[in-house]
């Protein structure tokens, strides 16, 4: 009774949260002016500035089709431009809805954008012209981020103060493409999300500062308990950090639990226990139920629940007992990176699709910086900048944001830095994360029967089946499964999606070392291509439907990235019109046929109504399946 009425609330929750965040997507390709205003800044992968804009404005598009928000990045320097939230711009962009996933149970962009009420995604070459200045109580908050980013700018060269600046506010506008993918080949990136670590540093240091400040006061220190003073001021200050830094998913799911550890110590509990988690995950779950399957909510939860059994295990240890107190915070700090650093590693893996073989060197170098000297040095900037002395602090914090983006880039230079992990099977992590916490949670002997499924999950990760062939959702971009890895049908074009697919395969090279595989066979245009006894053509450009006839004769399989109104009698045919339906498509051959699993799987309130679709008749049995997005 009670896991079905658990079950019937985790439902009604996710509905209830789908369709309160429910806002049109566009539905189109569109090009024209688009005029709104900025709420948010930051850079794209390729290294270009990207606008988020709201109060949006399309030609000829009606209100109730409008996206609520569009992201547009800006192709091209604009020096004359200093964006800054609440700016109100008109542009000439080329839009169109967040795409789906490239593979079937791949991740979902569009699922992502839906919840973060994001209806377009885009680009522009054209100027971006002011309209209007921001309001004077305009998103204040947001200026503020940017005010004070501005200043510890000018206060810190380079990339350590755009780090510095990120790790603080939130505004990582500033940091190159560089910089983040030396952060991420180190497996230092989570220093610059906003999350539990960045959160608990920052909070530990104001509880500290406060609760023995004060009791160096007599007066104060006899009549106050001076312990809770410093969880209500610690409390304030962390959610201060939330607002200020944009309250996304990670730092809400952080400040609930520094909120439930705090209130936990004002209510003269036990702070950091499973209880206290447990009632953070439910906080959470209910306040946005989508956060369960994002990869930061994952890890941030294995990290903690690894941090509060490991400390409780080392409760009274020989290494605590014989440590000279002085050495105590720095030893914990390192193991917290060694702890937390084995609870993430799968949970990452399996999202990002790459280990970082020296991650652990790299946090044992920098995380007890980042908690020692750079979280701390910018509340005392905080303290001290109505004095005019906040230059002292970010100068200690230089230095920091210094020696971290050193040990990242020194780190993410060496030969095997990174790993790459194929992407597990559905039941892996599910499997993982059930035999953990049976170890965690149960006492004796019987706890270590959680270890079988741990086993059983790292197996079947080892197995995990890839699709033998891959067709993007345009039908341009072909990947074949060989004996070096995936070929792929085209050596520029579908970037994403090709990067995507090497990634899930566990493959470092990239399109080009990718394209150049044996695998496709034949002029740019008219690929060939063999998948189990079935011979297979992928048509493309200019003149494709040209070539249809002569395809279709040969008996094998036509992918053509175009729509074709009357095919040949008898051709085995995958168009555009199909794909449009299906999405992309993944196929596996078998002794009757070909197994094809599609990625559209019916109506979902982010993905629109499903459209019928005809596959082609590939052999005496075609299993035409749906993905689980």
């Amino acid at each position: 009774m009670m896991w079905s009425t658990k079950s019937t609330l985790d439902w009604l929750a996710a509905g209830i949260r789908a369709h309160a965040v429910d806002a049109p997507m566009l539905t189109f390709r569109y090009y024209g002016p688009v005029e709104g205003r900025i709420i948010h800044i930051d850079r794209s992968q390729s290294d270009a500035l990207r606008l988020t804009l709201d109060r949006v404005t399309l030609r000829e598009v009606s209100p109730d089709r409008t996206p609520l928000r569009v992201r547009i990045s800006l192709q091209g320097e604009q020096p004359w431009l200093s964006p800054a939230p609440g700016q109100v711009v008109i542009l000439t962009a080329s839009l169109a809805a967040p795409e789906g996933p490239v593979e079937p149970g791949g991740f979902d962009f569009r699922r992502m954008a839906f919840f973060d009420r994001l209806g377009a995604v885009g680009y522009t070459r054209t100027p971006v012209l002011l309209l209007e200045e921001a309001e004077a109580t305009a998103l204040p908050i947001d200026r503020l981020r940017r005010y004070l980013t501005e200043g510890m700018l000018q206060h810190m060269d380079g990339q350590a103060g755009a780090f510095a600046a990120g790790a603080m506010t939130g505004d990582r506008s500033a940091i190159t493409e560089d910089t983040v993918q030396a952060l991420r080949d180190s497996s230092l990136a989570h220093l610059l999300a906003i999350s539990g670590m960045n959160m608990a540093f920052l909070t530990a240091f104001v509880f500290a500062l406060f609760r023995y400040g004060l009791a160096l006061v007599p007066y104060i220190a006899l009549r106050v308990n001076t312990k809770k003073v410093a969880a209500v001021v610690a409390l304030g200050v962390a959610a201060f950090y939330l607002v200020l830094s944009g309250a996304n998913v990670a730092t809400e799911r952080a400040f609930i639990m520094i909120a439930v550890f705090l209130g936990a110590v004002l209510l003269d509990r036990r702070a950091l226990t499973l209880r206290s988690v447990a009632v953070a995950g439910i906080i959470l779950l209910l306040a946005k139920p989508e956060s369960l399957m994002e990869p930061g909510f994952q890890m941030s939860f294995a990290a903690t629940i690894a941090l509060i059994v490991g400390f409780a295990a080392l409760d009274g240890s020989i290494y605590r007992q014989r440590l000279p107190r002085w050495l105590m915070p720095v030893f914990t700090l390192v193991l917290s990176s060694v702890i937390g650093g084995f609870a993430t590693a799968p949970y990452a893996a399996a999202h990002f699709n790459r280990f970082t073989d020296y991650g652990l060197l790299a946090n044992v170098l920098t995380v007890p910086i980042m908690g020692a000297v750079i979280m701390p040095a910018g509340a005392v900037a905080a303290l001290l900048a109505p004095l005019g002395l906040a230059w002292l602090p970010l100068w200690f914090m230089e230095l920091g944001a210094r020696w971290i983006l050193f040990i990242a880039h020194w780190i993410a230079g060496l030969e095997g830095a990174v790993t790459a992990i194929p992407e597990p099977g559905h039941w892996v992590l599910p499997l993982l994360t059930l035999g953990a916490i049976w170890v965690i949670l149960w006492r004796e002997r019987v706890r270590w029967l959680g270890v079988l499924p741990v086993v059983v999950a790292f197996g079947l990760w080892t197995q995990a089946e890839r699709p033998l062939l891959l067709v993007s959702g345009d039908g341009k971009l072909l990947g074949l499964e060989v004996s070096d890895g995936r070929a792929l049908s085209v050596a520029r074009g579908g970037g994403f999606a090709a990067e995507s697919w090497l990634e899930n395969d566990g493959d470092l090279a990239d399109q080009a070392r990718a394209a150049a595989r044996d695998g496709f066979s034949g002029p740019r245009g008219e690929r060939r291509f063999q998948i189990g006894t079935l011979e297979g053509v992928a048509l493309t450009g200019k003149g494709a439907l040209d070539k249809l006839a002569p395809a279709c004769a040969s008996g094998g399989l036509v992918v053509i990235a175009e729509v074709v109104e009357d095919a040949p009698d008898g051709c085995r045919l995958i168009d555009l019109a199909t794909l449009r339906a299906t999405g992309p498509l993944a196929v596996w051959p078998e002794e009757e046929g070909l197994r094809i699993v599609t990625t559209k799987n019916g109506e979902r309130i982010w993905s629109g109504p499903a459209r019928g679709y005809a596959l082609p008749d590939l052999g005496p049995v075609t299993k035409a399946l749906a993905s689980d997005q």
